[in-house]
């Protein structure tokens, strides 16, 4: 398992491994432990020799084999000579949790399962509730909660009413939509999940904009998909490319995000949503419109993609109350085709048997009143984006991004530094990031100097993270630039 890109996933699985107390050794030997308790690595399995997960980890090689001694002391490692050190034979599941040993691993979500007070995390986006939404909620508990509870219906496919607001959402967009083309979601996360079951089986070819959303990507990956990614340029994916792309592999499903790509932030253009929507009705390409990264808003943003698309296109549109008013807010939704919308709520019933209804109540409030909603939204996400460039170049001049048309993060560029090493300084001083190969859906370390920087926080959260993170930077920049020597270590 010493592979550059093996040792990496191995890392991945760890996430935020170092923090909490205790001996450095003990926390990384605990982290390993779960790891074979979860399934994640599994019996048997090899692990990367202690000089190349102390290169990876960027900490001293006598940590590493202090942990993989007590490891060994408690039974959990067994070491043979020629054949490295592996997980006991006797020792954690023999079947796999579904985080695929030798795939790419990603810790966005695994991460949500650990209780790191001191970390401030960037690895997922969470949003504050804006006042609007407390208005919506006391509205529903004063007005609508006693016909939310005469309520007999799990109602799978959503409130009639809010399936009725959506179609009204997308028709004051310019796309015409009917209730029966509705589906509500526990969040877009699980739109994605139920688009991803009905279109994807193992094996199955996917078109997707490199990079990309890595949750997303592990929703398909999951379902066994084999990515076929195309690149981006100023206006969003590269037709030329994708259009060789489709012609090449005949792909089961093409994922786009024009409003606003996740992780750069662009803002896919009319002429090309026309375009993409040309070529997926021509060559018969279902299509994924992820529309939920939504905040930082552009002027003169383009209808759906769905709406450029020739009549009969298969274009589902997945949405989101999430980004734009409350990240506790689990509410999205998707818009497809009446018949593929009917299939697609079969798999609501499986998954939960229906979104909350109180949840559904507040989205009604809120969708009407949704264009103040998502002005109030990018007004706060101007000052924050403002607020964090402003930071990040007085404390890391040398760090380089463009800035997003919206959306609520930013893709920052390290001048000749591998992220995936500086993610490892920066856990050290209590930053948890997400390197640029885990959003692309290629396993050959694209992106290795990217990393994604969030910027949805408060002013006194913010002027923190970049503290840490120029203290940090500092730190390895005193060490050099990072090479791939497993004897240059930075703490």
């Amino acid at each position: 398992m010493d592979s550059s890109r093996e040792v990496g996933v191995l890392v991945d699985h760890l996430g935020a491994w170092s923090a909490g107390s205790g001996a450095l050794y003990r926390r990384l030997a605990d982290s390993l432990h779960g790891l074979v308790t979860q399934g994640t690595v599994l019996a048997g399995e090899r692990l990367p020799s202690e000089r190349a997960l102390a290169a990876a980890l960027r900490i001293s090689r006598t940590t590493v084999v202090s942990a993989y001694d007590a490891l060994r002391s408690e039974g959990v490692l067994e070491s043979r000579q020629g054949s490295g050190t592996r997980v006991s034979a006797s020792v954690g599941p023999v079947r796999g949790d579904g985080w695929v040993p030798g795939s790419l691993a990603n810790p966005m979500y695994q991460n949500l399962l650990r209780e790191t007070p001191r970390v401030i995390s960037v690895a997922c986006m969470r949003t504050p509730a804006l006042d609007i939404v407390g208005d919506a909620v006391r509205e529903v508990a004063e007005q609508d909660l006693p016909a939310l509870m005469a309520e007999e219906s799990y109602h799978p496919r959503g409130l009639p009413v809010l399936r009725q607001a959506i179609a009204d959402h997308y028709e004051r967009q310019g796309l015409p939509t009917t209730p029966d083309q509705i589906v509500v979601t526990t969040g877009a996360h699980q739109a994605v999940a139920l688009v991803s079951q009905l279109y994807l089986r193992k094996g199955s070819p996917v078109v997707t904009e490199d990079p990309g959303f890595a949750g997303c990507l592990d929703l398909m990956r999951d379902r066994g998909a084999a990515f076929h990614p195309v690149p981006l340029d100023d206006q969003g994916i590269d037709p030329n490319a994708l259009r060789r792309t489709i012609v090449e592999y005949t792909p089961h499903l093409l994922y786009v995000m024009p409003s606003y790509h996740n992780p750069t932030g662009r803002l896919m253009s009319a002429a090309r949503r026309r375009e993409i929507g040309e070529l997926a009705a021509r060559y018969g390409t279902p299509v994924l419109e992820d529309s939920a990264f939504t905040g930082l808003r552009a002027e003169g943003e383009p209808p759906p993609l769905a709406a450029f698309a020739p009549r009969g296109t298969e274009v589902i549109t997945v949405e989101s109350l999430t980004k734009v008013g409350w990240a506790g807010l689990r509410l999205g939704w998707l818009r497809a085709p009446a018949e593929i919308a009917m299939r697609l709520s079969r798999r609501k019933v499986l998954a939960d048997l229906g979104s909350p209804l109180l949840d559904q109540g507040v989205a009604v409030r809120l969708l009407a009143r949704y264009d103040e909603l998502a002005a109030a939204r990018s007004d706060q996400l101007r000052v924050a984006l403002h607020r964090m460039e402003s930071l990040l170049r007085e404390a890391v001049p040398t760090w380089e991004w463009e800035r997003p048309d919206g959306g609520a993060a930013l893709w920052v560029k390290l001048p000749g530094v591998n992220a995936r090493a500086f993610a490892q300084v920066a856990l050290c001083h209590d930053v948890e990031l997400i390197p640029g190969p885990m959003m692309s859906a290629t396993e050959d370390g694209r992106y290795a100097e990217y990393f994604r920087l969030p910027f949805a926080f408060d002013e006194a959260t913010t002027r923190e993270l970049v503290w840490r993170l120029g203290r940090a930077w500092r730190e390895l920049d005193r060490h050099g630039p990072v090479v791939e020597d497993p004897d240059r270590l930075v703490v």
